[in-house]
């Protein structure tokens, strides 16, 4: 087997991409190759999983939050993954059942990897509710919503007349990452917003972007929101240098 060079070997100390494998003849060596087909398998079932609802509640609760469920339109994972429409607009019955309480509404969806919606979103919900609540911005409900897509969350904050809607979803998983978190902020969320009128944080993860990092950047992005009156390509990370802030 071909080792490779010193210089791409050095890389691996500062990524999770498959650089410097090495080689055996013109393929793969086996460890690489088995590695390869291990993550495969590993993005496959987080897009397959089913969100444990009930954990992630208990674990939402216990951060002294109200919890809903919402549903969207599509009947089942497989429709969910053919039909990226159904996924985008709310079942009725469970939208008429969320309370009119206005503020900022937090909506936790599952999306393509309920691995990283049960394994990140509490986490990065404890770090940013300090930091909500100190610019008078901390959601009172959280919002469990199954088979959803982005675009759901339009819905949920229209029914619970919110200001700003904060949704945390499971992003496509990768083969280096299957339980990547992603949170897209809305203001005046309503249906039919556009993704250009959101603004996103990625890669949310302790192999990522870490929990502190990601709140400090949600919580800022929220108080502008609020304070501006719009979210989207309009609102740029423009906060002054030595403030965390994403890349």
């Amino acid at each position: 087997m071909a080792d490779p060079p010193a210089a791409w070997r050095d890389l691996r100390r500062f990524t999770a991409a498959r650089v410097a494998l090495g080689r055996a003849g013109n393929a793969l060596p086996t460890a690489a190759h088995l590695d390869f087909q291990a993550a495969h398998a590993l993005a496959r079932d987080a897009v397959h999983a089913r969100l444990d609802t009930a954990v992630l509640a208990a674990d939402l609760g216990a951060l002294g939050l109200a919890v809903s469920t919402c549903r969207s339109r599509a009947p089942d994972r497989a429709a969910y993954l053919l039909r990226p429409d159904l996924g985008r607009v709310a079942d009725p019955d469970d939208l008429a059942a969320l309370p009119r309480e206005g503020g900022v509404a937090l909506v936790i969806g599952d999306g393509l990897s309920a691995t990283a919606a049960e394994r990140q979103a509490a986490p990065l919900v404890a770090a940013a509710l300090p930091m909500l609540a100190a610019i008078g911005a901390a959601p009172v409900r959280a919002v469990i919503a199954t088979m959803a897509r982005v675009a759901l969350g339009d819905h949920i904050g229209a029914a619970l007349g919110a200001e700003v809607v904060i949704v945390l979803i499971g992003e496509r998983p990768g083969l280096s990452a299957p339980d990547s978190l992603g949170a897209y902020i809305t203001f005046a969320p309503r249906p039919g917003r556009t993704d250009a009128e959101r603004n996103c944080i990625s890669n949310i993860r302790p192999g990522g972007l870490g929990f502190p990092e990601a709140a400090a950047t949600l919580a800022w992005l929220v108080g502008q929101m609020r304070a501006r009156g719009l979210s989207g390509v309009a609102l740029k990370d423009d906060r002054p240098a030595g403030v965390p802030r994403i890349g």
